[in-house]
């Protein structure tokens, strides 16, 4: 008896390679996601071609602060004209930023890395630290903290923060109790935050 099998769509095919590079999906969760986009064209497949397309053309990463920031209206976080701050929160990527702001637990500037300092092709020179050094200088910070994953690369991350900080008079913490070992922020709940930030830790011996 001949089985009937079903030729391959190159263009369903590269859909679906590259839906399965996004976190948390396989193969198997990409292939229901297109088939459920297919079956719903008009209603997803082109809203979501038009928003694909001007997000990709209207939002970019800040050079300065690293968030994302729409090119129409400049940074919102670094750029905010009617609020000025004393404290910056310095975290890994954007969706430690998002966890933060959503926990309402802390009022400041936020600095996005863009990664940690890694033995597997990220550098230093690859962060911002050197544009988060500007801004202190330039913004009259009174407090850096350090929101990095008590990871081995966060911890490695933090101490390079803190070592080229210290020619700058501004206090460095970092979150302390209350983040597990091996955590990373964007994983946290609003408690734990909480307790991380109430009880981060002094770094450095400037004021």
């Amino acid at each position: 008896m001949a089985v009937l099998i079903m030729r391959s769509i190159n263009e369903i095919d590269d859909l679906i390679k590259l839906i399965s590079k996004l976190p948390g999906l396989g193969p198997k969760s990409a292939k229901r996601i297109v088939l459920k986009l297919i079956n719903n064209r008009d209603e997803l497949v082109k809203p979501m071609a038009t928003i694909l397309a001007k997000v990709y053309k209207n939002v970019s990463r800040c050079n300065s602060c690293g968030t994302l920031k729409s090119n129409s209206t400049g940074c919102l976080n670094c750029e905010k004209i009617n609020e000025k701050f004393d404290k910056i929160c310095v975290v890994e990527d954007i969706s430690d930023q998002w966890s933060i702001e959503n926990s309402n637990i802390f009022q400041g500037y936020f600095h996005i890395l863009g990664g940690t300092i890694s033995s597997v092709g990220q550098r230093k020179e690859d962060l911002l630290i050197n544009s988060l050094v500007e801004r202190v200088k330039k913004e009259n910070i009174d407090e850096v903290i350090i929101a990095t994953s008590a990871t081995v690369e966060g911890q490695t991350t933090a101490y390079y923060i803190q070592d080229s900080l210290k020619n700058v008079k501004t206090k460095v913490t970092k979150l302390a109790q209350g983040l597990p070992v091996g955590g990373e922020i964007e994983s946290l709940d609003d408690g734990t935050l909480f307790s991380a930030f109430r009880n981060r830790s002094k770094l450095n011996s400037s004021s």
